[in-house]
């Protein structure tokens, strides 16, 4: 539950207070140490378990702990695979079912673990052989043997389907999944985002504002917009905002664009640039290669900001049917294309868009709908 960790520690975060709300009570089991730092400062019980042990992170205290405790709980819900959380709590879950009869509702939800591209990506080779033993061996029982697998949008629970080919689930859910309403536009957000990019003063801009990694399509990004410029089309300065400048993928990213003043590096930004980033600039961008639902992309919306993306992000089609943004494959030529169309678009069509955008946050993608889903899913 480490907060640095994001992903699916966050969207527990996100969601337990909502599913509160509506009368769900929830505790979360992890095999953090129970001295960790992070830990208290939740307004929900967590039972620190840990630490576990080695690269599959066994955890021995996780066995007991479930006997020990099933019968207090209507559902259980497994997040994310390829680590003992999810096999161990099959095996405990079969045994509490054997010795009593019945047992609480079990979930796995892999938060796009099962996702093709995985096993697919050249880079990804020993990982892949290594989620195909595992598979074997562990996950597919755990996948196929619970009440149900849960998935973030449709996208997702499609992609899953063409993983592994045994893999036969009992039920497929798409549950949904929602982000925390961003805080109202203060000036003192467009502050600290010029602070960080003076330059912008008066100026709309296309934001990227993800990891600096191969997997998020910014190399595509680059060469297609000084593509635009090489053809002399008329588009405003590119930000790309995000950790992993540092690296040897982010350097050969700097050197690529260093050539255009208008691409700007800024860093990784939080708080108040984060948001003076999302609420001012004219659209966002995440040509990724693989997003399992892209909560960048759905923050950005949720400041009434268009989102140009590749259909890997899985959220696309909700994107699409709201006309809330472009959408195109993950490839050079189609991100060019995506780039050049928004830049032809004439103002009020790109202020429609926008206003669609926050329309369809508020009916697909807040907290409190995510949690009604879950509900009435599960």
């Amino acid at each position: 539950m480490n907060p640095e960790n994001g992903g699916p520690c966050q969207g527990i975060r996100n969601s337990i207070p909502a599913l509160e709300k509506i009368g769900v009570y929830n505790e979360v089991v992890c095999f953090d140490s129970p001295d960790a730092g992070f830990l208290g400062n939740d307004s929900f019980k967590i039972h620190a378990i840990g630490p576990s042990k080695g690269p599959y992170a066994y955890c021995p205290s996780l066995h007991q702990w479930l006997l020990d405790n099933f019968s207090r709980f209507d559902a259980v819900i497994i997040h994310g695979l390829w680590l003992y959380n999810n096999f161990g709590t099959y095996k405990a879950w079969k045994k509490y079912k054997s010795k009593h009869g019945n047992a609480p509702k079990l979930y796995v939800m892999p938060h796009g673990m099962l996702d093709p591209y995985f096993q697919k990506a050249p880079e990804r080779k020993l990982k892949a052989i290594r989620n195909s033993v595992f598979w074997k061996l562990f996950e597919k029982r755990a996948v196929n043997g619970a009440t149900g697998v849960l998935f973030t949008c449709q996208e997702e629970l499609i992609l899953a389907r063409q993983t592994f080919n045994d893999y036969k689930p009992e039920q497929e859910l798409n549950v949904g999944y929602g982000i925390q309403q961003p805080p109202v536009y203060m000036p003192a957000m467009t502050e600290a985002f010029l602070e960080k990019c003076p330059q912008l003063k008066d100026s709309k801009f296309i934001l990227f504002l993800s990891r600096i990694h191969e997997k998020k399509g910014v190399d595509l990004l680059v060469k297609a917009y000084l593509k635009l410029k090489d053809n002399n089309i008329d588009v405003a300065p590119l930000v790309i905002a995000g950790p992993g400048l540092d690296t040897d993928f982010g350097q050969e990213i700097k050197k690529l664009a260093e050539k255009d003043s208008n691409i700007i590096f800024p860093g990784m930004l939080s708080g108040n640039s984060k948001w003076g980033a999302f609420y001012n600039c004219e659209a966002f961008i995440l040509p990724s290669h693989q997003e399992n639902f892209g909560i960048s992309v759905v923050e950005a919306m949720a400041t009434g900001s268009p989102v140009l993306i590749s259909k890997q992000v899985n959220i696309w089609r909700e994107i699409d049917n709201g006309n809330a943004g472009l959408i195109g494959n993950d490839t050079e030529e189609d991100t060019y294309k995506i780039l050049f169309d928004w830049s032809n678009l004439p103002d009020e069509e790109k202020k429609a868009m926008g206003n669609n955008a926050l329309e369809v946050y508020k009916a697909k993608f807040t907290i409190e709908q995510a949690a009604l889903q879950m509900v009435s899913k599960i």
